[in-house]
């Protein structure tokens, strides 16, 4: 079985911006459930708990809190993936939507290419447990 290591694009031209944002929300979930686990709860309290913190209002929220930190070529990133969000939910505001999507299309671009900053833009948003 290949890693991303091994299936790492030469460029960032190689993935769509919502082939990365797919990416990014799952790596942004499973970042969030792991801040989660500690201390021991029940499943339920778990599922509470991350829900409500990878909702596109608090990724929107998020994106906020880092955008002071960004480079020119994150925020690139954070443009191609604001413009290619579409079919936005109801419940949800065009504006939340596509600032969720950006968000989530920055961690997977970073996930795949730079594994480094990704942990280092997470640690920023100090998910308070």
């Amino acid at each position: 079985m290949k890693t991303h290591e091994q299936k790492k694009p030469g460029h960032l031209g190689q993935l769509s911006p919502s082939s990365l944002a797919y990416l990014g929300d799952a790596v942004y979930e499973l970042y969030v459930r792991t801040q989660f686990l500690f201390p021991p709860k029940r499943v339920s309290d778990y599922h509470d708990q991350v829900v409500s913190t990878v909702r596109a209002e608090s990724q929107a929220e998020s994106l906020k809190l880092l955008e002071p930190y960004l480079t020119e070529t994150e925020k690139d990133i954070l443009r191609r993936g604001r413009n290619a969000a579409s079919g936005c939910p109801r419940r949800l505001s065009q504006k939340v939507y596509q600032k969720a999507t950006s968000l989530e299309t920055l961690l997977g671009y970073l996930y795949i290419n730079d594994p480094t900053r990704l942990q280092e833009l997470l640690e920023y948003l100090n998910i308070i447990v």
